[in-house]
């Protein structure tokens, strides 16, 4: 109205420069010291690994929900989506330890009802089983407190070919699990209905083995320089981005 524009004259305007005014988006920038140099380590594990070596990435996805939903789930027929309601009966949590192997895409998991050192100890235990004994570990992972407990370090310590590389403080978007769980999500927990904690884990293990009969690895292309040069061309659009 100040400049005398139409509303159709805004819209194409808006078009033909691409802009969405009305979509907002969230970030968070990483406030950690020694973020460069992490960044170096993991995208060079992705991009260069080491000889002799398997690279995974490690996480836990923790709470989730076995959810009923609190009347049937109406099937797709042609023309109508599958219909569920929006409420649900929740039926308790578990916690899901899982490490993607960056080579080739297939996924190790283990669920505990909780996401203690403890649990994770026994998570270090099964990847040391079934990876082959003359291979080094490399684990990409986050700053959790549960991965720097003394009992941790007492393990790794009588455990010397698996290394830890942590991602900064606030960037889980480095880590590529992180990507692998997305797809459980809308793929598998999302879209279930489950009265109880046990249905829930046996699916999500019928998930993970038909996942790794035929394993898609997410290839990381981006270098970590290239990284370190779009974010620092970022923050200069930025008022007060030194603070």
């Amino acid at each position: 109205k100040e400049l005398g524009l139409s509303q159709s004259t805004v819209s194409r305007i808006w078009r033909a420069f691409g802009l969405q005014p009305h979509r907002s988006e969230t970030s968070l920038l990483s406030t950690d010291p020694y973020f460069i140099d992490k960044v170096h380590d993991v995208v060079g594990l992705y991009l260069d690994p080491p000889e002799r070596a398997l690279v995974f990435c490690v996480d836990e996805k923790s709470q989730i929900q076995a959810l009923d939903r609190s009347q049937p789930v109406l099937p797709m027929m042609p023309g109508v989506p599958q219909r569920t309601t929006h409420d649900y009966v929740r039926a308790g949590t578990t916690t899901l330890f899982a490490a993607l192997e960056v080579a080739t895409g297939k996924v190790i998991g283990s669920l505990h009802r909780r996401h203690r050192a403890e649990e994770f100890k026994k998570f270090l235990i099964k990847l040391d089983k079934e990876v082959p004994a003359g291979l080094e570990v490399h684990l990409v992972l986050d700053n959790y407190a549960t991965h720097k407990t003394p009992a941790i370090k007492t393990w790794l310590l009588a455990h010397t070919r698996f290394h830890l590389h942590f991602t900064p403080t606030g960037s889980s978007w480095l880590n590529l699990v992180e990507r692998w769980f997305a797809e459980l999500t809308n793929k598998q927990i999302r879209r279930g209905v489950h009265r109880s904690v046990q249905a829930l884990e046996k699916d999500i293990r019928t998930w993970i083995a038909a996942w790794n009969t035929n394993p898609k690895p997410y290839v990381w292309t981006k270098t970590a320089d290239e990284i370190l040069e779009r974010l620092a061309n970022y923050l200069n659009r930025i008022p007060d981005s030194e603070d």
